[in-house]
This record gives structure tokens, sequence and C-alpha cells, in this order.
């Protein structure tokens, strides 16, 4: 793992993994801080899907990552209600996320499936816009979640990139990128987060977006890097727990998708650090990551993971 690319990275790639794998990026960016003398705020670019544009955002706006004896109450008061409308609306544990994730296609990337539906070809946009377009119009909206990133101030600078999903066309759109429709940051955000089935799709425009992690849990690809950039990618979903069939089909499809995206960054000479949960932080996430209960724990298991990082760079 190239030192430069996980303390001092160009470009920050954070990745969905529900309210629990948020409390963990943020627990492992802190840690970094904490025992390097790094400053995430700083960084030159973010890519953000799902709960990972949730921490972009925050740090764009030159908002430290929480620590864990230190959370801010709106973070925790937020993690409780979208965790328990989640858990209320949809099962979101991880028997939940295999079946949605074959619904709106994460599975795309997976071993056996044919080359010509990877997560990038058009033949998988279309089929998760006739999935899309089955799923409800209706939902909780993110309210909570709106409030708490509008008051951040963050805003498109060039700096933050948020990856959503058309629910008409099935593409992805990756707001604050050249030529992207123009979108308020907590519109993109809460957009990112909408989880198919489980929370409102957000109309920005004349256009209804979903969950970035429809298309990719990562979107690496969708970072901007040239030769030499350090790419640090923090990715929570891929430690998933279980060992089911259904578990071990979701993690290879996530692990397949990550691996085509980063190949692609480092044919592009970017250096990578793609970082995911360690034993201590899978246990303490457990296979839910949308539990109001595990977030506390998941912010400590990766501030802790984020110091051993550090030591170890």
């Amino acid at each position: 793992m190239p030192p430069s690319a996980l303390l001092r990275p160009d470009v920050l790639v954070l990745a969905g993994g529900g309210i629990v794998g948020e409390a963990w990026m943020h627990g492992v960016l802190a840690g970094i801080e904490d025992a390097a003398g790094a400053d995430f705020r700083k960084v030159e670019a973010y890519v953000g899907t799902s709960a990972g544009s949730i921490v972009a955002a925050r740090l764009a706006a030159g908002r430290r990552p929480p620590r864990p004896d230190a959370t801010a109450e709106e973070d925790a008061a937020t993690w409780s209600a979208e965790g328990q409308a989640a858990e209320t609306d949809e099962p979101t544990g991880l028997h939940g996320l295999v079946r949605d994730a074959a619904r709106v296609g994460w599975a795309v990337s997976e071993p056996l499936t044919s080359a010509a539906v990877t997560a990038t070809a058009p033949v998988g946009a279309l089929a998760r816009a006739a999935i899309l377009s089955r799923a409800a119009s209706h939902g909780r909206p993110l309210q909570q979640l709106h409030t708490r990133v509008t008051r951040w101030g963050a805003r498109f600078d060039g700096r933050l990139r948020i990856c959503t999903v058309d629910r008409r066309s099935g593409r992805r759109t990756v707001f604050g990128a050249p030529g992207a429709p123009a979108a308020s940051v907590a519109d993109a955000v809460c957009a990112s987060c909408a989880i198919p089935w489980v929370f409102a799709p957000v109309r920005i425009g004349d256009r209804e977006y979903v969950d970035g992690g429809a298309w990719s849990t990562t979107n690496l690809d969708a970072a901007q890097t040239g030769r030499d950039t350090h790419v640090l990618c923090l990715d929570p979903a891929a430690s998933l727990g279980g060992r089911d069939r259904r578990a071990v089909a979701v993690r290879s499809a996530f692990r397949v998708a990550s691996e085509l995206e980063l190949q692609s960054l480092r044919r592009r000479g970017a250096q990578v650090a793609h970082v995911a949960p360690d034993d201590g932080a899978s246990t303490a996430m457990g296979p839910n990551l949308m539990a109001p209960s595990r977030t506390a724990g998941a912010l400590s298991a990766g501030y802790a993971q984020g110091r051993r990082l550090a030591a170890q760079s």
C-alpha cells in the first residue's frame, strides 16, 4: 500500500456502506489524522457514493471527521433516524442487501456473468432502468440528512463529485463533474443515498435519481486521476459478514467490480490504496449496515484501524 496514497492522497474515494459504513469511514479518517497529522479536509478531490457521499460532503465543507469520544449529537441522531427508517420499511441486513443488490444490479460484475453486462456496459444501464422503473416512486424522504448536509454549507467547487443513478435511464450521473446537471450538494447527497424500495428518489431538475451504489459501490473510475495521482479508497462493504451462498456472491460481485475500477485507475498511472474493514472492524460493524446500534462501535473500530494503518505506513 503506497504510504503517500494512504496519508497524503490527492483523491479520496468514499464508497457506499450504510450508516454503519459511514461511521467506520469517519473513524478511519479520524484515526489516520490523529496518528499521522494528516488533514483530509485539504484533499484535492473527493468522490462519494451513498454513505460515502455524506463523508465527502462533510470534508469538502471543511468539517473534521467525528472522533469516538466526541461524536456529534447531530450525526448520532441522523444515523438513528435513517437506520430505523430502513429497518422499519425494508430489511437491510445482509439478506436484504443481497436481495436489493440483485434487484438493482450491484452483482452484474459477478465472475459468472458475461463481460457484456459489467457495470459500465450499455446493457447494464438498460437492465437497471427496467428494474428501477418498477421500484416504488415513493418512500421515506431523507429530510434529516438534507438538513444536516445543508447546515454544513458544502458547495460544488470543482473538488467534490457525488455519484447517483438516473432512475429513468439506469445510467450513472456524477454531480459536480463537468457537464453534470446543476444541483445543491444536499440534494445530490440525498439522491446518492436514496436506496430503492427504502427511501424516496430525489428529483433534480426533471429527472429522478437514486442510490449511486446501484451503479457501483465505489465508483473509483469517476475519480479524476493521472500519472502519479495518489488515491485512497475506503470501502466498508468489501468485508460484509456472513458465509452463506448469498453473502459470498455479493462479496464476490463487489470485489470484482472494485478490481475492475482499480485496474482502470492504475492503467492511468495512479497509485491506489484500497482499504476495507479489518477483522476487528468487521466484527464491530456486523452484517446489517443500517443498524443504528452498531454506529458507535464502528466509529471506534474504524478509529483504531486508522491509527494502525498510519503506524504501519
